[in-house]
């Protein structure tokens, strides 16, 4: 019997299994369908931006105009609008810790990851589903309750987590020592618990279903980049989210059961606290460990998606795709020994300092190699402008520019002085956040007509896509300008210091321009749900791309394949090949029907490929 015929009633035994109908409940919200949990992880991602961005824009407000009176978010923030009309300054320091984490973990991280890692995987490799359907939905709902947790910890008395995003003790380790340190960070780190947990079983299920259930010629050789970014994207949270549980581990023992893990020599009020022994700089080196593996595993699946938004769009194969699988390899073995880059201000031996300066310049050439390629796929293209491909291009764009910077703070000698200022605030929020976010969006745009069977609007992904890229440089590249004069992070307000005074109005710049940022994105979130709706119809390979996910019905249903799963016979990127009757070859076509584009060894292929059928008729 041929694979063919096995898979044939492999998935007709799978039919007879779904004709049992589905009750609500478990075909949309406990479903196993790798479709529908990227769905959840999606619109559960977009809500978190609302959250997240929404809590910038109250604390920008306070940066930008710390004299205005905020009487009028009262009724949402309630006692932390003083009788005065300011914001509390503590609860200032747990809007920046909220928008941090949320942005980090719950939107670019699971939204993203979680979204398109599930959607694509089996769609590109020609699965029916992921290895583990219950396992899957499982780190959905875990993801889901960590979510809850930390939302419920913003309506507490004593407010959420105000010890920043990274959550350093000895602050994070003290309950006494502020309001948000109290059950807000008991919250926080429960939820972060919840969240490490959802983040490990989606990745041993999307490692074990890359592994083992790729269709029959789909070798790792003809992997599409997303595939190959999303598996080592779950390589590298595999083995370093574990850390952050450890980490917060022995944070909440320092907190709850009296050890010095952290602690020692802490005084409060005049009072010394017991702790003896411990070392904070111990949890920043267990923290650190995951924080710039995250780095990657939030923008590695942004890279992997626009690889193939890009040569989709550029009609071009991607350039030196062996180069760009290099790449992904040498950064994911990088980001594990580069941590104590965040760390030269800690008193770090400078011997260490300079090992680690030097491994983090090294990691600056596989990402450049990622830059060169793309620059190099879109030259001399015959490009599409796709809102899709504006995102793409816009990725590029800023991973190049905050790429440079990440130069000089790489630099130990120069990040001594820019250490904590807002020079690294706007070098992550480009490099990492808002690359990532572009990718994030990119990735819809490019996916939602097999996502959802319809077409968003373009016009309105223009719109989206200029006042964004626009808005994000606006916002964000003053910020190295004043991080450089040296404005530290963090702080509720600079009126008290007169060295800052004249960049009031730059500050209250990057403030209008973050407000104005933050409602483009409803012109997204109208085109996204308008869309799903009412938007066109979509045919079934809208943007003629060469990936197995168009293969399948407009809209999938689970199973994704109506009959046999295609057999892949060439790679991911055949596009404008010379002698071909169109400009795409899509993966399952095989050599022996395209005879006018072949190359020598592909004729070869096409002759080993008829004496096979051959054989299976016989």
């Amino acid at each position: 019997m041929s694979v063919a015929d096995i898979q044939v009633e492999e998935h007709l035994a799978h039919d007879d299994h779904e004709h049992h109908e589905q009750s609500f409940i478990s075909k949309y919200i406990f479903s196993t369908d790798h479709k529908t949990i990227a769905k959840q992880f999606l619109i559960t991602g977009i809500f978190w931006a609302i959250i997240g961005g929404a809590l910038s824009i109250i604390f920008r407000l306070q940066l930008g105009f710390p004299e205005m009176q905020l009487d009028w978010l009262r009724p949402i923030l309630g006692k932390w609008i003083t009788e005065g009309g300011k914001l509390d300054s503590e609860f200032y320091l747990a809007l920046v810790t909220m928008h941090g984490t949320i942005m980090v973990f719950f939107v670019l991280t699971a939204g993203l990851s979680g979204t398109f890692s599930n959607f694509l995987i089996p769609l590109q490799i020609g699965a029916r589903d992921m290895a583990s359907g219950f396992m899957n939905m499982l780190s959905y709902w875990f993801f889901f309750l960590s979510g809850l947790v930390m939302f419920i910890s913003l309506f507490l008395e004593t407010g959420p987590a105000s010890g920043g995003w990274t959550v350093y003790p000895p602050l994070s380790a003290l309950p006494q020592a502020i309001q948000g340190s109290g059950a807000g960070m008991t919250m926080w780190l429960v939820a972060m618990v919840f969240f490490i947990v959802s983040t490990l079983l989606g990745g041993i299920n999307y490692i074990t279903t890359v592994i083992n259930m790729r269709t029959e010629g789909m070798s790792f050789s003809r992997l599409p980049l997303t595939i190959w970014a999303f598996f080592i994207t779950a390589v590298i949270g595999l083995l370093s989210f574990p850390v952050l549980v450890a980490a917060a581990l022995l944070l909440v023992f320092d907190r709850s059961f009296g050890t010095s893990f952290y602690l020692s020599e802490i005084y409060i009020n005049g009072e010394a606290l017991p702790n003896v022994g411990g070392s904070p700089i111990l949890y920043q080196h267990l923290f650190w460990f995951l924080g710039h593996p995250e780095v990657y595993i939030v923008i590695l699946p942004a890279l992997g998606i626009t690889s193939e938004i890009i040569s989709t769009n550029s009609r071009k194969p991607i350039f030196g795709y062996r180069a760009m699988i290099g790449s992904i390899l040498a950064i994911a073995f990088l980001s594990f020994i580069v941590w104590a880059h965040h760390m030269f201000v800690t008193g770090l031996n400078p011997f260490l300092g300079s090992i680690f300066m030097f491994l983090t310049l090294i990691i600056a050439v596989p990402s450049a190699v990622k830059a060169f390629n793309y620059i190099t796929t879109l030259w001399k293209g015959n490009i599409v402008f796709t809102p899709a491909m504006l995102f793409s291009i816009g990725l590029v764009s800023f991973f190049i520019s905050g790429g440079l910077t990440g130069l000089f703070l790489g630099n130990s000698a120069v990040d001594i002085s820019l250490h904590d200022t807002y020079f690294v605030v706007a070098h992550f929020h480009l490099v990492m956040g808002s690359a990532s976010f572009f990718g994030l969006l990119a990735g819809v745009y490019h996916w939602f007509p097999k996502m959802f069977g319809r077409m968003m609007d373009n016009r309105l992904g223009f719109i989206h896509f200029w006042m964004t890229f626009v808005g994000v440089y606006l916002v964000f590249f003053p910020l190295h300008y004043i991080g450089i004069a040296g404005f530290p992070r963090r702080y509720y307000s600079f009126t008290s210091f007169d060295a800052f005074s004249s960049f009031a109005d730059l500050n209250s710049f990057v403030s209008v321009a973050a407000i104005v940022t933050f409602g483009a994105q409803f012109i997204f979130l109208f085109n996204f749900f308008y869309s799903m709706y009412r938007g066109r119809r979509a045919p079934q390979n809208p943007w003629k791309s060469n990936t197995l996910e168009w293969t399948t019905p407009v809209e999938p249903g689970h199973g994704n394949w109506p009959g046999a799963i295609p057999k892949v016979y060439r790679w991911p990127y055949d596009y404008s090949k010379p002698g071909a009757a169109e400009d795409f070859i899509p993966q399952h076509i095989p050599f022996s029907q395209t005879p006018e584009s072949n190359l020598p060894h592909e004729s070869e292929a096409a002759k080993t490929e008829g004496s096979a059928q051959v054989n299976e008729t016989k």
